[in-house]
């Protein structure tokens, strides 16, 4: 399938990858059989200056893990083409019924969130429509707690040695993870809050930034179960979570705020992967026969 297949859609030609060579090489990425469906981003949030720089470089994160496939970027929102010739951004609907007018494969459609979200009820409508496959929400994953200490260590809440990302020490004595997809993605954050409480040595808990009060009584939890310094950690990839919110919430509790997770690695990694497992391909370094034995409904 090449781009010119459907008009006006972000579908690039397939890249050739290259082996590395010696003791310390990569795992060897699994190779995506041609004709392939293609990988669609969805993305919770209109197209503009904050959500599509994020996404591109998302995918670029992508094609460098698994050159073999073909991605593309779809909306919520999308945008009209500028006068400068810079392509118009496609929305969720246009690009999956534009793929299926055009009879190519059923994209492979990832939702770009870390977990519940009103977005998904929309976007699997969308795809009982045009025979499109949704995948499940990229978290809850230890690569995301990984991101999300990350960005506490970045805005100086925490630190964390070079080899293993371990909290050595941290300027925060409890950590609140705020997300977006209300009360439901609360909970549903308690597994990667967990995990991030593991390398932290610090408690942890989930509040939903769009459910009034959530963040507030998760500070005060933690100031009334002994923390002195709370710190907020947005487990949001971004596009998802309105940027009015999450220095809201920061201004109402008085605590300081990590980043959201962005273009951390890991996340291309995880959509990568994901897509793979929707074939029933493994990741780059899983045995064959793992994927064969958990393969993809």
């Amino acid at each position: 399938m090449s781009t010119a297949a459907i008009p006006g859609a972000p579908l690039p030609v397939r890249t050739p990858g290259s082996r590395a060579r010696g003791r310390h090489r990569r795992p060897e990425r699994p190779e995506v059989p041609a004709g392939s469906p293609a990988l669609v981003l969805a993305v919770p949030a209109a197209a503009g200056p904050e959500a599509t720089p994020v996404v591109e470089e998302l995918l670029s994160i992508v094609r460098g893990e698994q050159p073999g496939i073909e991605t593309a970027a779809a909306y919520l929102v999308g945008s009209h083409s500028e006068t400068d010739g810079t392509q118009a951004a496609q929305t969720v609907a246009g690009l999956l019924a534009q793929a299926a007018e055009a009879g190519l494969p059923a994209p492979v459609v990832i939702p770009l969130l870390a977990g519940p979200h009103g977005f998904l009820t929309e976007l699997h409508q969308l795809a009982a429509e045009t025979g499109a496959r949704v995948t499940d929400v990229l978290g809850p994953h230890p690569l995301l707690a990984e991101a999300v200490h990350v960005r506490l260590s970045e805005a100086g809440l925490a630190r964390a040695d070079r080899a293993r990302l371990f909290a050595i020490t941290t300027a925060a004595d409890g950590v609140v993870l705020t997300t977006a997809g209300g009360e439901e993605a609360a909970a549903a954050a308690g597994i990667t809050g967990v995990l991030l409480a593991a390398r932290l040595a610090v408690p942890v808990v989930a509040a939903a930034l769009d459910v009034p009060g959530s963040v507030a009584a998760a500070v005060d939890h933690l100031k009334a179960t002994g923390s002195q310094r709370p710190a907020l950690a947005p487990l949001v990839i971004g596009p998802e979570a309105d940027p009015e919110l999450l220095a809201a919430a920061a201004e109402e509790t008085g605590c300081p705020s990590a980043a959201p997770i962005g273009t951390y690695p890991t996340v291309g990694q995880l959509i990568a992967s994901t897509y793979l497992a929707a074939l029933g391909l493994p990741a780059p370094g899983e045995p064959q026969a793992a994927a064969e034995e958990h393969p993809a409904g």
